[in-house]
């Protein structure tokens, strides 16, 4: 159905299938598009296999927007320092004194209890 919020913006992300119509739009490929947020919308599955979107509908909150991978911040200085930041410090630290702990190469099931020594588990 419409929105019923004006001002609210609308987003329909098609990434499962091998075909879709929006409206009269049809798609082969995945896809975003911006919808008219205060008009209904028929999606028709016109593939041979199932279809997945992902519908993102909402009211702008006023504020610049930048984005840089998994980062988003206001500013392009702000995504900089959110980088750096997470270089140095792994947003809080890894807790390992090695970069890469293992429990060595052979399979096996363990638990470690506080205080305790290690319980060798069964294989299940």
């Amino acid at each position: 159905p419409a929105a019923r919020g004006q001002g609210t913006r609308r987003m329909l992300y098609y990434f499962v299938g091998d075909g879709l119509a929006v409206g009269p739009q049809a798609l082969s490929g995945y896809a975003a598009l911006e919808l008219v947020a205060g008009q209904d919308w028929e999606l028709v599955n016109t593939g041979s296999t199932a279809v997945e979107c992902l519908l993102l509908q909402g009211q702008p909150i006023g504020e610049p927007v930048a984005q840089y991978g998994p980062f988003v911040m206001n500013t392009q200085q702000e995504i900089m320092q959110a980088m750096q930041d997470y270089r140095r410090t792994q947003f809080g630290g890894w807790p390992w004194k090695e970069a890469d702990p293992v429990h060595g190469s052979q399979a096996r099931r363990f638990a470690r209890y506080p205080g305790q020594s290690i319980d060798e588990l069964p294989a299940p």
